[in-house]
């Protein structure tokens, strides 16, 4: 699979869907073969009460199916506590091992002293992807994201789906075995960008049944002029099968903007644009301009499970 790039515009194509099933995941969704289908996506819940603000209003105004929580993030138990709530829309984990805002910092879930080797000399997770692969021991990577998905699990969250903050998991063979062992041990898909996984790491050997239904990933990769063109492409690139395009959702207010401090790529700017887009009526118009249908990571795994049920 390679990567396509589209300005800045990010565009992973995946398309590891197993076929064990005998139909597409389209129609396992109820849809015909060639639907586009898109999971749209909001990335970071837990870091700040802004972000999920933010998404809740998001998923409450229709303009996301699907979203992923930071568990280890200061503002976890606010969004823990919505999820539960409701069961009903679509909550993955969006498993940390990074921390990387300049002065708003996060240790792990696991007690210190069983991951040291996940965080720095202040005690907290490392800044930059780089440093947790150079220091992690691989025991510790398991104890801390097992850590992760247990706490979620016990604070009432229906868990959708895992995916990777910055793309860690994704770094090295040894990391990306843990993550897609826990995957099958929880009964959760995993997202996958192929791209970044070589043929050597064996992702079809280790794949199960609940595993990659995507076809293709997009995620905006960095700051442009035109917002609303940049995104009107990305939709535009929605193919038949399922999609995915992450976005990141907050308030340009005071606390984002303190928490993002020097930082624009993915800053406060950056999801109050985000978010202005996937609630105006103008992306909503564009999805029924191209026929495109919102699906969630929570219908794709109840789609999945229903299957594995069955045989």
């Amino acid at each position: 699979m390679k990567l396509a790039t589209f300005g800045f515009l990010l565009v992973f194509q995946i398309g590891l869907f197993s076929d064990s099933f005998g139909q597409s995941i389209s129609e396992l969704l109820g849809y015909s073969p060639d639907a586009k289908l898109l999971i749209m996506h909001a990335d970071d819940l837990g870091v700040a009460h802004s972000v999920n603000a933010a998404s809740i209003e998001a998923f409450a105004n229709g303009g996301i199916s699907s979203s992923s929580i930071m568990v280890p993030c200061p503002w976890f138990s606010e969004i823990a506590a919505y999820a539960a709530d409701h069961p009903e829309l679509c909550w993955g984990l969006h498993l940390t091992l990074t921390s990387e805002w300049k002065y708003y910092k996060w240790d792990g879930v696991a007690s210190s002293d069983k991951i040291s080797s996940l965080l720095n000399d202040e005690g907290v997770m490392y800044d930059k992807v780089i440093d947790v692969v150079s220091s992690a021991n691989l025991d510790e990577v398991e104890v801390e994201i097992r850590a992760q998905i247990d706490k979620a699990l016990a604070s009432g969250i229906a868990v959708s789906h895992l995916d990777s903050h910055m793309g860690t998991l994704f770094s090295t063979p040894e990391m990306f075995r843990i993550y897609v062992k826990l995957g099958k041990e929880y009964d959760l898909p995993i997202m996958v960008p192929g791209d970044r996984i070589p043929p050597s790491w064996g992702l079809d050997s280790l794949a199960g049944k609940i595993h990659y239904p995507l076809d293709n990933l997009i995620m905006m990769g960095k700051m442009v002029p035109d917002w609303q063109s940049m995104y009107d492409d990305m939709i535009t690139k929605v193919v038949p099968g399922l999609n995915e395009v992450i976005v990141h959702l907050g308030y340009d207010d005071a606390e984002m903007q303190a928490v993002m401090v020097d930082h624009p790529d993915f800053g406060a700017t950056w999801r109050q644009k985000d978010f202005n887009y996937v609630t105006s009526e103008h992306y909503k118009s564009k999805l029924k301009e191209l026929d495109i249908h919102l699906v969630s990571w929570k219908q794709v795994r109840d789609a999945l499970m229903a299957n594995v049920t069955k045989d």
